[in-house]
C-alpha cells in the first residue's frame, strides 16, 4: 500500500497567522506533510489590500521546529523541493512537514540548471553572474526577478557588475548556519570546522550582498551572522501591512523593486568607498524616488475628521 501525502493548499496570508496554533500541534506532533501558501508575497497579490497580502508568515514558520519552509522562485525548484520532502518523511521515514510559498505572478520559467538540486534544497544557489563580481544580489521568490533585472541596470548604466543568487530558503540557511556555529562552540580544538552554507557559496568572492524579499526584513535578516569575514550586507523587505496597487506601485512602496536594489547597491557601494555618493543621488534622480515619503511600517495618518462641535454647527 502506497502512503498518503497530505497537501494544505491556502492563501498564504491565512495559513500561519489563522491556523498557527494548529501548525505547531501538527509539528509538536511529528506530522508530515505539505502545506502550500498559494498566493504569497506582500507586493505580488496585487489589488488585493491588507487583508490578504503575506510578508510574515516565512517568519513565523521559522517558529516551528520541524517545519522545513521554502520560498521558491522557479517551477523547477518547487519541484526539487517536492520530490525531496516525497523521498524523507515518505521513502526515508523523516518526521516534519513542509511549507512553500507560492505565486499568483505568470513570468516565463528557465529550465533547471545542471547540479543545483543539492543547493536548492540547502537554500541557496547561483544563478547567474561570475564570481569576480563587485556584488552579491540575493532574491527569494518572486523578487529573485526584481534581483536580475537590477543586475542589468547595474551593468549597464552604472558599470557594477553582479553575481545573482535565488535563495529558495532563507530559514534553512538560518538553521545550519546556527548549527554549525554550535559544532564548532563545542568542539573548540577540532581540525574540522564546519562552514555554513552561507558562507561557503560566497566564500573566496569580495563585494557587498544586498537581499530583496516580499516578506519582512526579519527574513532574510537572519544570515547577516553567517556571511563570510562580516560582508556588509543590506537587507531590502515589505516590513508595513499590504496596500491595494499594481505590483509595480507596491515594489516601489516597500523599496524592493529593482530601482531600490539599484541605489541600496550603490550607497553601500558608496559607504565601503567603492563608488562616489554622487553615483547615488544620480539613480535617486534618474528612478524620481520619492525621498520624503513615510516609512512603510510606520502608522499612517487617516483624512482629518470635522469635530464635534462643528459637525454640531453644521447640521
Amino acid at each position: 500500500d502506497c502512503p498518503m501525502i497530505p497537501f494544505y493548499i491556502y492563501y498564504s496570508m491565512f495559513g500561519f497567522q489563522r491556523v498557527g496554533d494548529m501548525c505547531w500541534a501538527a509539528g509538536d506532533q511529528q506530522a508530515r506533510g505539505f502545506l502550500l501558501g498559494a498566493t504569497a508575497g506582500r507586493t505580488t497579490l496585487s489589488g488585493e489590500g491588507l487583508q490578504h497580502e503575506d510578508g510574515q508568515s516565512q517568519v513565523y514558520a521559522a517558529t516551528i521546529p520541524t517545519c522545513r519552509a521554502y520560498d521558491p522562485a522557479f517551477a523547477y525548484e518547487v519541484a526539487v523541493i517536492a520530490e525531496d520532502g516525497v523521498r524523507r518523511m515518505m521513502g526515508e521515514g523523516e518526521n516534519g512537514f513542509y511549507y512553500l510559498t507560492l505565486y499568483n505572478e505568470n513570468y516565463p520559467q528557465p529550465s533547471l540548471p545542471e547540479g543545483v538540486e543539492a543547493a536548492i534544497i540547502k537554500g541557496m544557489y547561483r544563478l547567474q553572474g561570475a564570481p569576480d563580481a563587485q556584488v552579491r544580489l540575493l532574491g527569494s521568490g518572486t523578487l529573485v526577478r526584481e534581483a536580475q533585472a537590477a543586475a542589468q541596470l547595474l551593468a549597464d548604466v552604472w558599470q557594477v557588475a553582479s553575481e545573482v543568487y535565488s535563495v529558495t530558503s532563507f530559514n534553512e540557511l538560518a538553521r545550519d548556519g546556527m548549527a554549525c556555529e554550535e559544532y564548532n562552540r563545542l568542539h573548540p580544538m577540532s581540525d574540522a570546522a564546519k562552514e555554513s552554507w552561507v558562507s561557503q557559496q560566497l566564500r573566496g568572492t569580495d563585494g557587498i550582498v544586498v537581499s530583496a524579499t516580499d516578506h519582512m526584513r526579519a527574513y532574510s535578516e537572519q544570515i547577516r551572522a553567517y556571511l563570510p569575514d562580516s560582508r556588509p550586507f543590506v537587507a531590502l523587505g515589505t516590513d508595513g501591512y499590504g496596500r491595494s496597487d499594481t505590483r509595480a506601485n507596491l515594489r516601489s512602496y516597500f523599496g524592493v523593486d529593482a530601482a531600490h536594489i539599484v541605489v541600496a547597491t550603490l550607497k553601500k557601494l558608496a559607504d565601503e568607498g567603492e563608488v562616489d555618493a554622487r553615483l547615488v543621488k544620480d539613480a535617486i534622480s534618474s528612478f524620481e524616488l520619492d525621498t520624503d515619503r513615510p516609512v512603510a511600517w510606520a502608522p499612517q495618518a487617516t483624512p482629518e475628521l470635522h469635530p464635534v462641535a462643528d459637525y454640531k454647527e453644521e447640521n
